[in-house]
């Protein structure tokens, strides 16, 4: 399963992913996502969504065990993030069918869609809209780095844009959902543990800066008669790492556009887009605060925001006992769990990455860890079984 997907929108320059929302990439990962389901006879079912389930048992039954995870990726991402936890679910399902395990509730191993953001701009969209924490119309709305709308690519697709929203019949199906990811972090690369629970994911959020400055001549306009909104930008850039800094938290400003984009033009309008999480929510509100006022004159405007997830204590502390008393750790990395969680029991596991890279072509998890991530998810499902 790991070899058929490894090639499917990988960059011959970068090295990287691009499996981005509702691109041909995309789509070779959904078609990939059916024939799994198929070759182990499990009842396929696209939502209205776009989130793709693959059933083991009566799907209309209730109190179902989820696991599953996305397969599409940032731009120029790694191979496991996302994908390692729907291949992982397959594998974990093989693996109770090897030990004779005949399930008691449904299961169901799901491919959430448009999880990274990385073509339309907000992380989660299928959780999201499944749950009901976004707006089908501002949804319908997103556009990308071209102008397409999301509406548009799901019709070209062939998905319904007016179907999209909060799904309560599917989510009253839902008994649990446990997601297993790579760690974002290397945590468990100083510890034994090749696998860990996570318990709780910090707030984070996606802010738009539109610094506005006057387009000139960088030739022939004097410094003192620029307004180069260019300058206003960096010092942003500065000021929120140093503010990030003193209040241990993340402040990244990792996606800027510049208009009209000459080299030899002053800039007219840099709009950057800031990335923050914290500890705790009154941390982060303060934190992007500071960071707008340091960014003079900018206009700000919040994009997506996810308050701190506290994973479900019972499900977690189930977990962790079955796994023989692994490593509970939180996380600054949002998740489709963690958009699930407003809604039904969820839990994470989280398999070991040695130099804690993510994001990032050289994102990487040994063999070795991501078999034993197979073993801790069917001993998991087993008991939940």
């Amino acid at each position: 399963m790991w070899r058929e997907l490894l090639p499917v929108g990988r960059h011959a320059g970068s090295g990287g992913y691009r499996r981005h929302a509702w691109t041909s990439a995309d789509a070779e990962c959904r078609s990939w996502f059916v024939e799994q389901a198929e070759a182990r006879g499990l009842k396929y079912e696209i939502d209205r969504n776009g989130n793709q389930w693959a059933w083991l048992g009566d799907s209309d039954a209730g109190d179902a065990v989820v696991i599953g995870s996305h397969l599409d990726s940032v731009p120029d991402g790694g191979a496991y993030d996302g994908p390692l936890g729907v291949v992982s679910s397959f594998a974990a399902l093989d693996a109770l069918r090897e030990r004779g395990v005949t399930p008691s509730r449904p299961l169901a191993v799901v491919n959430f869609g448009d999880e990274e953001g990385a073509r339309f701009g907000v992380a989660c969209v299928g959780s999201r809209l499944m749950a009901g924490v976004l707006d089908p119309a501002h949804a319908r709305d997103l556009r990308d780095g071209d102008g397409v709308r999301l509406a548009d690519a799901m019709e070209r697709a062939g998905r319904d844009p007016e179907a999209i929203g909060r799904d309560d019949e599917r989510l009253s199906r839902i008994g649990a959902f446990v997601e297993l990811h790579v760690e974002q972090g290397r945590y468990l690369a100083d510890t034994p543990h090749a696998v860990g629970v996570a318990s709780a994911i910090w707030p984070h959020g996606r802010w738009r800066f539109d610094f506005h400055g006057e387009a000139n001549h960088a030739g022939t306009t004097r410094l003192v008669d620029r307004r180069d909104p260019m300058l206003d930008y960096a010092a942003a850039v500065l000021s929120a790492r140093e503010l990030a800094r003193d209040a241990g938290a993340l402040a990244t400003f990792g996606k800027v556009r510049v208009e009209p984009n000459g080299t030899n033009a002053i800039a007219s309008l840099v709009t950057a887009w800031l990335d923050s999480r914290a500890a705790d929510s009154a941390t982060l509100d303060a934190l992007v605060k500071a960071i707008d006022e340091a960014a003079e004159g900018a206009e700000v405007t919040r994009e997506s925001y996810t308050p701190v997830v506290d994973f479900d204590v019972p499900l977690r502390d189930r977990l962790a006992r079955v796994l023989g008393g692994v490593p509970v750790l939180p996380t600054g990395a949002g998740h489709d769990a963690g958009i699930l969680a407003s809604a039904v029991p969820t839990a994470m596991l989280f398999v070991r990455n040695p130099t804690g890279v993510s994001h990032s072509p050289y994102e990487h998890a040994e063999e070795t860890d991501c078999l034993a991530g197979v073993t801790a998810l069917a001993d998991v499902l087993q008991d939940l079984l």
